[in-house]
């Protein structure tokens, strides 16, 4: 699928925003700054700009541990979203959810938790909602290789399966579930037959090629729409980073990393603009002005403040004065 020059450069510039996000975040993480454990997803840039492209607003979106990047493309002021990572009061969820918790309803993203599988059950709350009220919002929910280790995942296929519900599984295998290579945790050579067996639409992407991500969403945002059911995607991608910022990923061989390295998704988009006679210098400005939004982002995020002491408790203990019923 060939997109046009004027699509390749909003998902190249998502792409380098989501990059620099990250890198951003990895930097500060490793200095004690960003509190908590954090995981990025450098190196998995086409399947978050990918997908997000593909929606609406008004779609449901249930990110991942790795969900940053997806999470500013849905709508929410990316500046705010690296202030919650940053544990600060300006933060989206007044950082009170930092890395793995950011949610925004008003964008349909709703947020992650530290219960591996947990939105495989909870994404069939929101497609149900679209059935049963005649909407044609679909829900996306991203998954990792790892995730289909639990049995979370195998009622909600059938679920949403026996239920043609409107739900696209964004299954990102970029090979690794922490530190086991997913061919030592599943016995199939690709994890798209798992959707298989409960009779949904399954297909295998290449998850660092922007084009064959966003042609494969579409097709699936286009069957839930028309109330075809489920579709489960196994884009194939890999992360750069070990399992979390800091992670020395000792467990992968340095010519494996390389590999996939020499495919990284930001460059290949690159090229191929550039083979379609987009200009150097309209590439460029692009990143120079992705590198001055994140720069602002962290500028925004340093000085903001810490949430205060005072508000320790709140958002807790229901507030005294609101009226109960």
């Amino acid at each position: 699928m060939a997109l046009s020059n004027e699509r390749l450069l909003k998902l190249y510039r998502d792409m380098v925003m989501i990059r620099r996000f990250e890198e951003v975040i990895e930097t500060y993480a490793a200095n004690g700054t960003v509190p908590g454990f954090v995981h990025l997803s450098i190196g998995q840039e086409a399947c978050q700009a990918g997908v997000v492209d593909c929606l609406k607003k008004t779609d449901y979106k249930f990110p991942d541990h790795r969900g940053h990047g997806a999470i500013c493309l849905c709508g929410t002021d990316p500046k705010l979203v690296m202030a919650e990572i940053f544990g600060k009061a300006t933060g989206i969820n007044h950082g009170r959810g930092g890395s793995m918790h950011v949610n925004d309803l008003d964008c349909g993203n709703m947020g992650f938790n530290g219960i591996q599988g947990s939105t495989m059950v909870t994404c069939l709350g929101t497609a149900f909602n679209a059935v049963y009220n005649h909407s044609d919002a679909v829900t996306a929910v991203f998954m990792g290789d790892g995730t289909l280790g639990e049995g979370t995942c195998h009622e909600s296929m059938n679920m949403a399966a026996t239920w043609k519900l409107p739900i696209i599984y964004c299954l990102v295998n970029n090979q690794y579930a922490i530190s086991t290579k997913y061919t030592e945790a599943h016995p199939q050579k690709r994890l798209k037959t798992w959707g298989e067996g409960y009779e949904v639409p399954s297909f295998f992407v290449d998850g660092n090629d922007i084009e064959a991500v966003v042609e494969a969403v579409e097709a699936a945002v286009e069957r839930a729409r028309k109330g075809e059911g489920p579709t489960l995607l196994e884009f194939d991608t890999y992360r750069w980073q070990g399992h979390f910022a800091g992670d020395p990923a000792a467990y992968r061989p340095e010519e494996e990393v390389q590999a996939w390295k020499d495919r990284d998704p930001v460059k290949l988009c690159r090229n191929t603009m550039l083979e379609r006679g987009i200009s150097e210098a309209d590439i460029k400005k692009i990143e120079d002005e992705e590198e001055e939004h994140v720069q602002e982002m962290l500028k925004f995020s340093l000085e903001s403040p810490y949430p205060g002491i005072e508000t320790a408790t709140t958002y807790t203990y229901a507030d005294r004065e609101v009226e109960t019923r």
